[in-house]
């Protein structure tokens, strides 16, 4: 068993972008907190299917360049090799935790 606490994980760009809270040996587990105005960041995966679940705040789902309102309680299931993004266009951060598997941290495009 491991046990970690959201509040002990930094995030990647400091106060924003990703944080892992676990990493393998079959799954990517974490969250990622974009600011108003800004986005995840366009890519996709050979292999890997991604899960996302808005926490906080509110904004779009992009996939394959459509847009899909994304709000708290929303979930999304983005399989290979859809290209994916998250773009905040409200006023306050957005915060959504996402699922990849399997563990394949280089199958990123």
């Amino acid at each position: 068993m491991k046990h970690v606490r959201e509040s002990d994980q930094p995030f990647r760009g400091g106060d924003r972008g990703v944080k892992y809270m676990f990493r393998g040996p079959k799954l990517d587990w974490g969250i990622v907190l974009i600011k108003p105005g800004e986005r995840m960041g366009e890519h996709g995966h050979r292999q890997v299917e991604e899960t996302f679940y808005v926490l906080e705040g509110r904004g779009k789902m992009i996939v394959d360049g459509e847009q899909f309102p994304a709000g708290p309680g929303d979930a999304f299931y983005v399989p290979a090799p859809e290209r994916h993004d998250i773009l905040n266009d409200g006023a306050s951060d957005m915060k959504v935790a996402f699922i990849k598997t399997p563990y394949l941290p280089e199958d990123k495009f």
